[in-house]
């Protein structure tokens, strides 16, 4: 089985004006597409040609496990984003005023964790042990290998906004917090407690 780059859930320019379609253009067509091109040529005539993403990167290590687990971040990062205004599930807006006080609390919460974690990394909200945290991981790190449950991510490798804002991460968090997040997809999330599966 070939692991499959998955198609943007949007159009290409469909998150501009905070977003540039070219940046999406290189960000998904090449970033993207080179982590699942590496993969399927590390595990052509292996017996990991037949996993899942998720499978390859709860188990890999190394190259396989960065690359694994780049796929399957990037396709939770586009489905974390939407060129639509989205508003949280009932039960997900009650743990949120449960966990964090208000929604205001949680985005700066998630602002600070993506502005402010050194060099490339993702910042998450997750599910841990019942409660909403946010959490940061380094590199290709990925919350499968955790027993948490992803709800949404931020990308903060510098291919992420380079593009559009240069070396200024904070105008691309604020950008994507104020007016990308797709809560609808953060409440599928939730309601369902498991983790997002990336498409086969």
């Amino acid at each position: 089985m070939t692991i499959a780059l998955m198609p943007l859930p949007y159009a290409q320019d469909a998150l501009e004006p905070h977003i540039s379609a070219k940046t999406l253009e290189i960000h998904h067509g090449a970033h993207h597409k080179t982590y699942v091109d590496k993969l399927n040529a590390a595990i052509e005539g292996t017996d990991e040609a037949g996993k899942t993403v998720e499978e390859i990167t709860k188990s890999a290590s190394g190259p396989k496990f960065n690359n694994a687990a780049q796929i399957w971040n990037h396709g939770f990062y586009w489905h974390s984003m939407s060129p639509e205004k989205t508003e949280p599930s009932e039960s997900l807006a009650t743990a949120i005023t449960n966990d964090f006080g208000s929604m205001d609390a949680l985005l700066e919460a998630l602002s600070n964790e993506a502005v402010n974690h050194f060099a490339s990394g993702w910042a998450w909200l997750v599910v841990d042990a019942g409660k909403l945290k946010v959490i940061s991981t380094h590199d290709a790190g990925c919350p499968l290998t955790s027993d948490v449950v992803p709800l949404l991510t931020v990308d903060v490798w510098e291919h992420a906004y380079y593009i559009d804002q240069m070396n200024k991460r904070p105008a691309y968090v604020k950008a994507v917090l104020e007016n990308l997040l797709n809560w609808k997809f953060a409440s599928d999330n939730f309601d369902r407690g498991t983790a997002w599966t990336y498409p086969a």
